[in-house]
């Protein structure tokens, strides 16, 4: 995937906490932008991909959680035991 230029007008305050920001995570105001709307992207993907999964099977937040010695419950581990 190639890249684009984008030119931006921001406003002096939001370009100065731009870099506040970027320079906490050490990174250049440009890549810190980038993967803030990068980031932005996935969680809206993310719920839309949730939404449509709920409306396929339904919401399950309000289910029961599994009793203890169900082979569902996922509080279990399943790491195979050492021989």
């Amino acid at each position: 995937m190639g890249s684009t230029v984008l030119s931006l007008r921001i406003d002096g305050e939001l370009l100065d906490r731009l870099r506040q920001h970027a320079a906490k995570r050490g990174m250049s105001v440009q890549d810190y932008v980038v993967r803030t709307l990068i980031r932005d992207d996935f969680d809206e993907r993310f719920k839309v991909a949730v939404e449509e999964t709920e409306k396929f099977y339904g919401d399950v937040r309000g289910s029961v959680t599994p009793p203890l010695d169900s082979p569902l419950d996922s509080r279990r581990s399943v790491t195979p035991p050492i021989t």
